[in-house]
């Protein structure tokens, strides 16, 4: 960390049961949680959600739940979703966020693993739950987010909180900061699957290190569009904003995104790189439309980026102000995390006038290890480590580029009922991230890749396939790509690329060129990007195959792909 910036000042806390009585103390009537569409509980004050979890949890004690009892949330991004995960850990229940985007074994098997003895849900998940019922032995209680009244054994939470008495805040449990508080499971398949332990503890130092490092105020307002399940969204797009008495606002849907920005005047995005790339790819395309705007635009950035420099902060924001209003106006952070980001995209966005940030953690590690921050930052970065976290380059090569090793209050307990995993993980107190980076002589993390998917080449050199796929998805006519090692019989493994050509883009080449879209155009088009992308990398690193995609790849809920699934070849 560079000794000339300052931390900021950040209330200590250390359970998240704390901090929820804190913030119902110092913010009261101020919003907390916000739903863009109607469901039974579509607003919750700071006030009101301390007093929902008061009687939500008095009344799953009366149920017989004892402390300690594991409790799944399923659902989509709601108030209740937070209602249910913040009752959990004020009444010292294991909480079990489960990805609702995951097929019907793997949810399944989640409540199987995962030891839960009740489960709160959406009311789409009633049929799926009711069939199976017989089956889930374990789980007792089955409790509906959206049922009014309950219905033959299916409790309703509306029902429970609105008969419930509540207890005062004094009766709330004891919380152990360092017992297990929450069980995020990585993987859903049957025989693979894992479950993260975090403590209180973990998730408290984790919200303290960002904010220290990055200024969330009460006047701040989050949209929330990535699934709540994620430790991504969980810890820093809903406990970081009740942390610090801002709030959370809850997306209709990705399709929505721009509408809800501007119907919440939300100040803060946080979202993984591919919304920011389609965002700017959409800014940039509705800018070439107009060719007079077109022409001015770079002396306007360039102008813009003079105002700043002599001290006009707001110029780009009242230049631009069109593109502003357009994401409602009020956007003052631009956040991405879950992958990293482009750095062209994110100086772009910057151009325009949006103060942009990336991070970069896993689940294990609840989530963030290291941070950018607005003052000091770097676009081809994964930022600065957290303040109490460590960070090792393990086994450095001729580059510099090793796995990436953590230490930090952060760092999860170790896998759910799998200790050899665990053991696998760590080694002499440091958790091995499986990715590959370098720190450089400012003390930033680059992330070059993920371990298991380095490519090795002929002469034994590294090739990470996620530097290549960033320079093919700068092309207008590549949609979606994937880059990985081939098996070759004369060269050994060489460089390959699926490609999923962009529909929009060959439609306009085709209406502007006056020609017919055909797999021989589309295959000569992606050829020249792909001879672009190979004069801009060393001769290793070139992409000697490639075939194109008619499916879009399938990608996990925070948008990687998943390429395990991808048939290579």
């Amino acid at each position: 960390m560079r000794s000339d910036l300052k931390l900021n000042s950040v209330p200590t806390i250390t359970s998240i049961q704390e901090m929820i009585l804190r913030s119902a103390r110092n913010y009261g009537e101020k919003i907390a949680l916000e739903d863009l569409k109607e469901t039974p509980i579509p607003r919750l004050t700071h006030g009101a959600l301390l007093r929902s979890v008061l009687k939500f949890g008095t009344a799953l004690r009366r149920l017989g739940l004892k402390e300690g009892s594991h409790i799944a949330v399923l659902g989509e991004n709601r108030v209740q979703w937070g209602l249910s995960y913040l009752t959990c850990l004020s009444f010292n229940y294991v909480v079990c966020p489960v990805d609702k985007g995951l097929p019907i074994n793997e949810i399944l098997n989640i409540l199987h693993e995962s030891g839960a003895v009740a489960v709160i849900y959406s009311d789409s998940f009633e049929p799926i739950l009711e069939e199976r019922r017989s089956s889930m032995k374990r789980l007792k209680y089955y409790i509906n987010m959206d049922l009014p009244g309950k219905k033959g054994k299916t409790l309703s939470m509306v029902e429970m909180i609105e008969r419930s008495a509540g207890c005062d805040p004094e009766d709330l449990p004891v919380i152990d900061p360092d017992a297990m508080a929450e069980i995020i499971f990585t993987s859903g398949s049957l025989g693979r699957a894992k479950g993260v332990m975090l403590s209180q503890k973990n998730l408290a130092a984790n919200l303290m290190a960002m904010t220290a490092m990055v200024e969330i105020t009460s006047k701040d307002r989050f949209l929330s569009v990535l699934p709540l399940h994620h430790s991504y969204e969980c810890t820093c797009g809903m406990l970081c904003p009740l942390y610090v008495g801002a709030s959370a606002h809850y997306a209709r849907s990705l399709k929505t995104v721009v509408e809800d920005l501007q119907a919440s005047h939300a100040t803060i995005l946080l979202a993984v790189p591919l919304l920011y790339d389609k965002m700017f790819k959409r800014i940039y395309k509705s800018i070439q439309e107009k060719k007079l705007v077109a022409v001015l635009m770079g002396p306007l950035i360039k102008a813009t980026d003079l105002m700043e420099f002599v001290g006009w902060k707001g110029s780009k924001r009242a230049v631009f102000k069109e593109i502003h209003e357009k994401f409602g106006g009020h956007i003052r952070l631009f956040i991405a995390g879950g992958a990293a980001q482009d750095p062209m995209v994110a100086r772009g966005l910057r151009e325009f006038g949006f103060t942009f940030i990336q991070g970069y953690g896993l689940t294990e590690t609840s989530p963030i290890l290291a941070l950018n921050r607005p003052d000091a930052f770097k676009d081809d970065a994964a930022g600065m480590p957290l303040p109490g976290v460590t960070l090792r380059i393990h086994d450095p090569n001729h580059e510099g580029v090793g796995e990436i090793w953590a230490k930090g209050p952060n760092v999860m307990m170790g896998y759910y009922r799998n200790p050899e995993a665990t053991r696998e993980t760590f080694e002499d107190g440091w958790f091995k991230t499986g990715d590959l980076g370098f720190r450089d002589e400012d003390g930033f993390l680059h992330i070059a890749g993920r371990k298991k998917n380095v490519i090795i080449s002929k002469r034994g050199e590294n090739v990470y396939p996620e530097e290549l796929e960033d320079l093919l998805k700068r092309s207008p006519y590549i949609l979606e790509c994937m880059v990985y090692g081939e098996e070759d019989q004369k060269h050994g493994e060489v460089i390959a690329a699926q490609i999923l050509p962009d529909a929009e883009a060959f439609i306009e080449l085709s209406e502007t060129k006056n020609i017919p879209i055909t797999n021989e155009l589309m295959k000569e088009v992606v050829a020249k990007e792909i001879a672009s992308v190979n004069r801009q990398v060393s001769p290793h690193k070139q992409i000697v195959r490639y075939s194109l995609r008619e499916q879009e790849f399938e990608r996990t809920t925070t948008q990687k792909v998943k390429r395990y699934l991808v048939k290579k070849g």
